[in-house]
């Protein structure tokens, strides 16, 4: 029986009845709203009970972040350990407080003479494995205080450097004063940092000037975004087909099926002998006709429950 709508104290407008919904939603955030407002919209959209977004994306940040709905918000930290790829605007010869066009210019500096051969020099040296300072303007805490809140009331605080990798740095395209960049990195990067510390080898000072993330770990740069316009004129019918399965967040790991009692085991959390599994890591692992969840290979050769998931059987993309 359907739960009738009650409503809202505040607005005097019917509060409609949430609901259960599983699977991935790939956004395309706009320009200017944060990851959370984002989140929200579509979370109403949905009448959705339970949903979360997997890696924040500033505001004058454009792309791809993956909304997971109900059981799938369970692997969000799986997404939010991925390896993220940016399409990159950075111009030279100013530095702003923020790091990007939001913040006021707080430094010029000439911009040199630039040739590709230059250009590249500079990106070899930051590709692999490399140590990046967080910036002020982030959500990193100090003492139980976001770095944005402190950087805001002119408080700057040691920042120690943090190892990530570059694993693909490309140029597009450049100008005077201007670089259009690819870049491919690992969870943890700053890119309005990483634009700094680029302009800062080239002999000069620079800020993000755009920035929009094309691809989140399985979610390659062919993947299908979804503009929060088009889907706020879609009904909910509609807007559910446009869900991922859960398991597409690990489409990119090793699976297993179980079957029988392995499959009960497993999903009361014990740990089942699977043969021909991979040797180590984590698994997805199937049973019963469902998306069970991720396994982990233990030391002793079974499989062991790592995060179990309650899914209905058609929650599942293998």
């Amino acid at each position: 029986m359907t739960a009738a709508p009650t409503v809202d104290a505040r607005t005097a407008r019917p509060r409609l009845p949430r609901r259960d919904v599983h699977g991935v939603l790939l956004l395309d955030k706009p320009l200017g709203l944060t990851s959370n407002d984002a989140l929200q919209r579509v979370k109403r959209l949905y009448l959705a009970r339970k949903a979360g977004h997997t890696g924040s994306l500033d505001p004058l940040a454009s792309g791809l972040l993956p909304i997971c709905f109900g059981e799938t918000t369970k692997l969000s930290g799986f997404l939010l350990d991925a390896d993220k790829y940016y399409s990159v605007s950075c111009r030279l010869g100013s530095r702003t407080a923020t790091g990007d066009t939001e913040g006021a210019v707080v430094e010029t500096k000439p911009v040199p003479t630039l040739s590709a051969a230059r250009i590249e020099a500079t990106l070899a040296r930051f590709r692999g494995e490399i140590l990046q300072v967080p910036p002020m303007y982030s959500a990193l805490r100090h003492q139980g205080k976001r770095l944005y809140d402190l950087a805001r009331d002119g408080v700057e605080v040691p920042r120690e450097a943090r190892a990530l990798t570059i694993h693909e740095l490309l140029l597009k395209s450049f100008s005077a004063d201007s670089l259009e960049l690819d870049v491919s990195c690992s969870k943890g990067t700053y890119i309005r940092t990483l634009a700094e510390d680029l302009a800062a080898d080239l002999g000069t000072c620079g800020h993000v000037s755009r920035l929009r993330r094309v691809a989140v770990g399985p979610f390659g740069r062919d993947v299908p975004m979804h503009a929060l316009a088009a889907l706020e004129a879609l009904p909910t019918a509609d807007l559910d087909k446009l869900l991922l399965p859960t398991d597409s967040a690990l489409a990119h790991w090793p699976e297993v099926s179980l079957a029988g009692d392995a499959a009960w085991y497993f999903g009361k959390g014990q740990a089942v002998f699977v043969p021909g599994a991979p040797v180590s890591g984590r698994l997805r692992v199937y049973g019963d006709g469902r998306f069970l969840g991720v396994g982990e290979v233990a030391p002793d050769g079974r499989v062991a429950p790592k995060r179990l998931l309650n899914l209905p059987p058609l929650a599942v993309s293998h």
